[in-house]
């Protein structure tokens, strides 16, 4: 046996773990689930508060759907009372009474997610049909009032654009640059970004309309929709903020 120099294991420095803690401290995007419930009903994960929202299939994939074919004007969701009161409790009638004012849009509420301030929020879309509209949008920001912001696109309109609903009225706040017109019928993302008050909103990972918002976010999260748009939802996931 030869006698030689003892073989020295590796060691990391301290640099790398800075770097090695840092990696696994790094949130992971935490996904809304709806594989295991039941097509043609409406999702126990998603909580819907305007409009008809089911769960659909889609290449053996289970998808959320909101069909606006259903739609009429002024009608939230057979089910909003005791989504109100599931989401608020003792606080629902005035989440109740602003939501009414804002039946032209379907939203329905991730669970789970009780207060995102930061972070990324994203999700995949198809557009499938609408006369009117051809929307899928981002709902955050959602407050016990009913008061919510939303990023969204929209076919009909070629862009992306950030609205606020506020005291039972809707206000455009910015457009994005570009005007985009997407296929029908094929998926594609939408992701936003916040940190503090910066705002950032990417549609299929190209970065498509920066704001400043006057405060910070604090709310729940889901997903948005406009009129008669018939539009498969699909890999809703929030990422929280990092350390």
């Amino acid at each position: 046996m030869e006698k030689g120099n003892p073989v020295k294991k590796p060691t990391l420095t301290s640099a790398a773990l800075v770097v090695s803690f840092a990696a696994l401290a790094q949130p992971k995007p935490v996904p809304v689930d709806i594989s295991g419930e039941k097509a043609g009903q409406e999702s126990g994960t998603f909580l819907s508060a305007v409009g008809n929202w089911v769960v659909a299939e889609d290449g053996g994939r289970k998808v959320l759907l909101v069909d606006g074919r259903e739609w009429k004007r002024g009608q939230p969701s057979v089910g909003l009372a005791e989504t109100a009161r599931a989401l608020y409790g003792a606080r629902h009638e005035e989440f109740l009474d602003r939501v009414k004012a804002f039946a032209y849009f379907p939203i329905t509420v991730a669970k789970g997610f009780g207060d995102f301030r930061e972070g990324e929020i994203a999700m995949r879309f198809k557009l499938l049909d609408g006369q009117l509209d051809q929307c899928a949008g981002i709902l955050f920001d959602l407050k016990p009032n009913g008061d919510y912001l939303t990023v969204r696109y929209n076919r009909k309109d070629v862009n992306v654009v950030l609205w606020t609903f506020n005291e039972g009225k809707r206000k455009f706040v910015k457009k994005g640059p570009e005007e985009v017109t997407l296929p029908m019928k094929e998926w594609h993302a939408l992701r936003i970004v916040v940190k503090g008050t910066s705002l950032t909103a990417f549609l299929d990972d190209k970065l498509s309309l920066e704001y400043t918002l006057p405060q910070p976010v604090s709310g729940k999260v889901g997903l948005w929709s406009k009129t008669d748009s018939v539009t498969e939802f699909d890999g809703f996931t929030v990422t929280p903020k990092g350390p």
